[in-house]
């Protein structure tokens, strides 16, 4: 039997996963992530519901949902802007090389289980193992011909995920280096710029607006703030979420918005969260980068996600990326790993994942670390 708190944490995530579905299966996949062409689905596994997305390996879908984007075209991003000019040779080498491996692999064929879409999925407590051996089963005879796919896990935030998968099989391929934030109220009072951050949060002469006070013609806006940010700024590999996405979300309770307003009522950033199982995540972030530097936006949106986090007593998972400035708040580094098995596919592409298993752990891994990304 379940203690009653942890039936609970259960019936909020299942929830959310039905919230998932309802969404996802109702409407056309390109008016919610552009770039996302994926089969949205959910397992139903007694008390454990899990979101899903099927890549064909047909289209070249946004790292969320592709393992070819996330371990080829973004890597190759990743190596060319972070990289010095001798090692980024030798590594785009490299990427080229196991690209056209992975391609012919056919690693795009993947189901991944409990895949929000997002750029970090959050797990429920793993109360029970059989629960999960169902579920890969049942991706399996509902997919034979696809690897199975777990993203966004963490030896900090999902131990038990990880110790189970690795006893099922699976092999784990790191992806990112993540920053956790568990400890927060310490943490304002250890770091300077933390507290310069939450002192503008107070002092800043824009307006804040709070989830409650999102109107229907802010979507649009929330969309091409997060477009400038994440798309134009960052890469065009990352999804392209739509103002039908936004509103859906919100609307459903699986997002909440806090923003940042000007005098003329111009919506000019916004932080979008994404909270279950004591986690917070920020996947939609955007703000006017035509705007001064000065007036700190990014770091109000932060601030606001901190805030929220020590109101609500969360740990907050600020994903990857601009990792000087989570790590002078405090930050943790944490290393991401996907975990697939693929036990019952072709050699060719088992012979891929082990070779990118290997790659990304004795490569990868040193230099996220080196870089910190």
């Amino acid at each position: 039997m379940m203690p009653a708190d942890q039936h609970q944490t259960a019936n909020e995530f299942a929830a959310s996963a039905e919230k998932f579905a309802q969404i996802h299966t109702a409407t056309a996949q390109a008016r919610l992530i552009c770039n996302v062409h994926a089969e949205m689905d959910v397992l139903r596994l007694d008390d454990l519901v899990l979101p899903v997305t099927v890549n064909s390996g047909q289209y070249k879908d946004a790292w969320v949902c592709s393992p070819l984007t996330t371990y080829w075209r973004y890597a190759q991003e990743e190596v060319s802007r972070y990289t010095h000019v001798v090692g980024r040779f030798l590594f785009l080498s490299i990427c080229h090389v196991y690209g056209y491996l992975l391609r012919f692999s056919g690693i795009d064929r993947a189901v991944t289980i409990n895949n929000w879409a997002l750029s970090t999925n959050i797990y429920p407590a793993l109360q029970d193992k059989a629960a999960l051996r169902q579920a890969i089963a049942s991706a399996r005879d509902k997919w034979p011909g696809h690897g199975i796919w777990l993203r966004s896990l963490t030896q900090e935030l999902n131990a038990d995920w990880l110790l189970a998968l690795r006893e099922h099989g699976f092999m784990l391929i790191p992806s990112r280096q993540v920053y956790l934030f568990d400890d927060l109220a310490n943490s304002v009072k250890q770091h300077a710029n933390l507290q310069r951050d939450m002192h503008l949060l107070k002092a800043t002469t824009l307006s804040r607006v709070s989830d409650s006070d999102i109107q229907p013609h802010d979507y649009a806006r929330i969309a091409e703030l997060y477009k400038q940010l994440y798309l134009d700024k960052y890469s065009r590999l990352n999804p392209e979420y739509t103002a039908d996405f936004m509103q859906a979300w919100h609307t459903a309770g699986l997002l909440h918005f806090y923003g940042f307003k000007s005098a003329d009522g111009v919506l000019q950033a916004i932080v979008g969260l994404f909270q279950l199982q004591g986690v917070v995540t920020a996947p939609i972030v955007g703000y006017n980068t035509a705007l001064p530097r000065e007036l700190g936006l990014y770091r109000l949106l932060m601030a606001a996600v901190f805030e929220h986090a020590m109101k609500h007593k969360l740990i907050v998972n600020l994903s990857a990326g601009a990792a000087h400035f989570k790590r002078l708040r405090g930050g943790k580094a944490a290393i991401e790993y996907s975990a697939v098995w693929a036990a019952h596919l072709p050699l060719r592409t088992r012979a891929a994942i082990t070779c990118l298993s290997w790659l990304t752990t004795r490569i990868g891994i040193p230099v996220m670390k080196k870089y910190q990304l």
